[in-house]
């Protein structure tokens, strides 16, 4: 729906909500925006100087290289070099995969536990919602649309940009399952069983007697810090993008800093308080599963305007009606009602 919004309209997220819903609205869209996007560069940033640790950096080196090398990329190139090194980085992701066979799950575990899920237990559904809010965040609604614009993609793209948006779900949700498989049969062996997982060190601490240390400690690395550039990158321009969609300043990483000073302005604050907030901050596992929980729990507003612009501001043929219709409004509801539920008893 983002891209089809973004093609038709040839407008970013939040100025189509304040042009179809009015300003009210475009700013709760865009104040949810700016929330969740500082929850998600905490916890990119925590793998960050998780990463650093398995390595013996402090954290202060590897949050200064990291906003360092964020912010150069971001002010010395136009948008095809920033998706360029985006997807080089992500690449790294699929080292989870390689991790996953590593650990040799056994499918008979994988089978029964997939069919004794614990839907009765409120900390088992906490979990359910922060993996919602994982998958599913306001800020990449705004990033993808905002996106569209700055790449140039028109109406003829569509097909194409649907494809690319379908083949990056289906990876990002096999590299999500692999993370969960390898976790899960790492942390069911004797000797890191009841494991604290409080940090990313310790998350590896936990991993390294099932896989190995060397490859365990290479392999998550590489992930860890693939997932969280890419993420921190994308979280910072759909900032950028979103704020500056409601207040009409300049917002093109084809213009540089002079030509669209607060566009910068706000991509830089964005990447340093993000920093900063990390080397503050203790305790950033649970940190981070509270962040995605508050992602899951804002579904109803981001995926309900969404749909409504869908409905709205698209021309008549081009909304989502039909078999096709139905399936967008059920999908929505549907999630939003899981993500909601399990939150709210989660939290209970």
């Amino acid at each position: 729906l983002t891209v089809r919004l973004g093609v038709h309209t040839g407008k970013g997220h939040g100025e189509l909500i304040r042009e179809t819903f009015g300003t009210r609205w475009a700013w709760i869209s865009v104040g949810g925006l700016l929330v969740t996007c500082v929850g998600a560069l905490i916890t990119e940033f925590s793998g960050i100087v998780g990463v650093g640790e398995l390595f013996g950096i402090s954290p202060v080196i590897s949050l200064g290289l990291a906003t360092a090398f964020l912010l150069s990329i971001v002010y010395t190139g136009g948008y095809m070099r920033v998706e360029r090194v985006a997807l080089f980085l992500g690449a790294f992701e699929m080292s989870f995969v390689a991790v996953a066979i590593y650990a040799h799950p056994k499918a008979s575990v994988l089978i029964n536990q997939f069919m004794s899920i614990p839907l009765g237990d409120p900390d088992y559904l906490y979990l359910v919602a922060a993996n919602i809010g994982a998958v599913i965040m306001p800020w990449m609604v705004f990033y993808q649309q905002s996106a569209v614009i700055d790449k140039g993609l028109k109406a003829r793209d569509l097909r194409v940009a649907r494809w690319d948006t379908a083949i990056g779900s289906l990876v990002t949700q096999l590299v999500m399952g692999a993370i969960i498989v390898a976790s899960g049969a790492a942390l069911a062996q004797p000797k890191t069983h009841g494991s604290a997982l409080n940090t990313v060190g310790q998350i590896y601490q936990a991993l390294s007697p099932a896989l190995g240390d060397q490859f365990a400690r290479i392999a998550f690395a590489l992930g860890v810090l693939g997932a969280a550039m890419v993420a921190a990158i994308v979280v910072s321009l759909a900032a950028a993008w979103g704020l500056g969609e409601i207040t009409g300043y300049r917002r093109s990483l084809s213009q540089n800093p002079r030509q669209a000073p607060w566009f910068y302005v706000v991509y830089t604050l964005a990447v340093v308080s993000g920093a900063a907030t990390v080397g503050l901050a203790t305790n950033l596992v649970a940190l981070n599963i509270a962040i995605e929980v508050l992602n899951a729990l804002l579904l109803p507003l981001v995926l309900g305007l969404l749909l409504a612009l869908a409905l709205r501001a698209l021309p008549a043929e081009l909304r989502p009606r039909g078999i096709y219709g139905a399936t967008v409004i059920v999908a929505i509801f549907l999630t939003s009602l899981l993500g909601v539920a399990s939150g709210v008893i989660g939290t209970v």
